[in-house]
């Protein structure tokens, strides 16, 4: 008696069977916390990891160096730092002998590739006319734009999240008020309303003008999350929070929100560069950060006419700028793919004929094959 058997196994799993992009993203994700699914996703997008790095050892570097203060002026702590000059101290004649070390205050920084070696010297940055250190002005700076960068995005996507959230999931009446409010804003130019908030609170401290500028910078990402909202109440896994009794607010920020984080975070980094460029702003126009502080803007702005003789002067501030602008929009492109659920990574050629060749060794000679018994 013989009888037809196939021989041939069912396929080991999804990617065997070619289920396709689905199959292969819930194998990756398979058992995995939504902490550890993101950490993962942001770790392979090399430039944003980069670029971390770099804003990391940009702030160490600014807060570790000159130092910084915790607290009022009146009630807090002073954090000294490692280097030798603070922002407004000067080389004294009596132990130097002159003000200004090196030819017009040229930066005693050399290169390896120099003539003589790598050197770091007194005032790697060089020296304004009256010998003031340019690198501990540049890292007081880059600590007024950090500051003001962080206080105005923290301020600003609470109430643009807020506001969005609101209007987008309640509609209604509730809509129509905030959003009109929103228009309000948007109708009277940034710049205009900055520059008249930055002369009322520019002269006092970084973070009164940092709340100032946050409370008119809002408005975009408060559009962007009642459009996500207005989209994702909509979906079946809403009703079906509402339907298990779960309240507005847990369905907001426990449903929606961590669906809308794509949009926030990209949002959210724009604003944090665009903070660093209105500050800059401000300030050479004279109406942010204004002296005794220091800012990258108001150097720019103090030394714009030392440009062609002493043009050190002027790079500095700038390097910092666009190293930090960049770094916050890199940084954002990973977090947006990270949190993203709908992201898709696309393999290159190299990935895509490796998981062939492996899909080839699992294959079972012979499948589908009939034998006798």
């Amino acid at each position: 008696m013989t009888e037809n058997i196939n021989t041939a196994p069912e396929p080991a799993d999804d990617e065997s069977r070619g289920a396709g992009d689905g199959a292969l993203e819930a194998r990756e994700t398979q058992g995995k916390s939504q902490g550890k699914i993101v950490r993962e996703r942001f770790v392979r997008h090399r430039l944003a990891v980069g670029s971390l790095v770099v804003l990391i050892g940009i702030a160490v570097l600014a807060f570790s160096s000159v130092g910084f203060r915790l607290g009022t002026e009146n009630f807090g702590v002073n954090v000294p730092g490692w280097w030798e000059w603070a922002p407004w101290e000067r080389p004294s004649p009596d132990v130097h002998g002159y003000r200004v070390l090196n030819e017009n205050g040229a930066p005693s920084l050399s290169m390896p590739w120099s003539e003589d070696g790598f050197q770091i010297g007194p005032h790697p940055f060089g020296q304004d006319d009256i010998g003031t250190d340019m690198f501990a002005l540049a890292m007081k700076g880059v600590q007024t734009s950090m500051i003001i960068m962080v206080v105005l995005a923290v301020l600003a996507t609470a109430i643009g999240v807020t506001v969005g959230a609101i209007a987008g999931y309640f509609r209604g009446w509730a809509d129509q008020l905030l959003m009109r409010l929103t228009d309000l804003i948007i109708t009277i130019p940034t710049i205009a309303l900055a520059v008249v908030l930055g002369s009322i609170f520019g002269a006092a401290n970084p973070v009164p003008l940092a709340v100032a500028i946050g409370l008119i910078s809002w408005t975009s990402l408060g559009r962007l999350v009642r459009a996500e909202f207005l989209a994702l109440r909509e979906r079946e896994f809403v009703d079906a929070a509402r339907v298990a009794g779960a309240s507005d607010t847990r369905i907001i920020f426990k449903h929606m929100l961590p669906n809308a984080m794509g949009v926030m975070i990209v949002t959210v980094t724009l604003l944090m560069s665009s903070a660093i460029l209105l500050e800059t702003s401000l300030s050479y126009l004279g109406f942010g950060i204004t002296s005794p502080n220091v800012s990258l803007g108001l150097l720019i702005s103090q030394y714009e006419s030392a440009f062609a003789v002493r043009p050190w002067l002027f790079w500095w501030p700038g390097l910092f700028i666009v190293a930090i602008a960049l770094c916050i929009n890199f940084i954002g492109d990973g977090l947006r793919d990270a949190f993203d659920p709908r992201q898709r990574r696309i393999p290159s050629a190299r990935k895509l004929a490796a998981a062939e060749r492996k899909v080839a060794r699992t294959a079972v000679p012979g499948a589908g094959s009939a034998g006798k018994v």
